[in-house]
């Protein structure tokens, strides 16, 4: 059944709409992948509170105009993963890929720049947003513990002295 001008009208809007709403965007051609898996990848996407879209290629144009982009490199069917976060679709779409070979990672938009698959893939390999500040507070907090840690150690000097001196005393 076709759709209706209406309705390609509401699917552009709403497209527009995921496209002004995320930092970043990871298209990939998911020909080949049976509805089953493009329902799982749109479920495993919606626990890492991203979402799936998958659009005709016009409507992506249209959507591409506001920011002045025309994409060559989409061809196949489009899959459009959009994130709040930097990192969280490419590493969703280069996670799925490796378990379902039929998605390929085509291009990527990051904060309006335009990214090819290699530097989509390469964004999935850095660590999330929140692995990088537990790192940093590790950082921050080891100085802070070796010196607690070294505190520690000459009062657990003294309490083993004098526990020695009351264990002579007591013999």
């Amino acid at each position: 059944m076709a759709k209706t001008r209406q309705r390609k009208e509401k699917d552009l809007d709403s497209l527009i709409k995921n496209f002004e709403g995320s930092k970043s965007t990871v298209f990939a051609n998911y020909y080949g992948l049976k509805v089953k898996d493009v329902d799982e990848l749109r479920k495993n996407c919606r626990k890492s509170g991203l979402k799936v879209a998958v659009a005709k290629k016009n409507l992506l144009r249209l959507a591409f105009k506001k920011y002045e982009i025309e994409p060559k490199e989409l061809k196949g069917e489009i899959l459009a993963i959009f994130g709040t976060d930097e990192i969280l679709p490419a590493k969703a779409a280069a996670d799925f890929a490796k378990t379902h070979e039929p998605l390929k990672i085509i291009a990527g938009l990051m904060t309006g720049k335009w990214m090819d698959a290699a530097g989509v893939k390469t964004l999935a390999r850095l660590p999330s947003k929140e692995e990088l500040l537990a790192k940093l507070v590790g950082t921050i907090n080891a100085p802070v513990s070796g010196f607690v840690n070294v505190l520690a150690g000459n009062l657990r000097g003294l309490l083993y002295t004098l526990n020695g001196i009351k264990d002579k005393k007591v013999d």
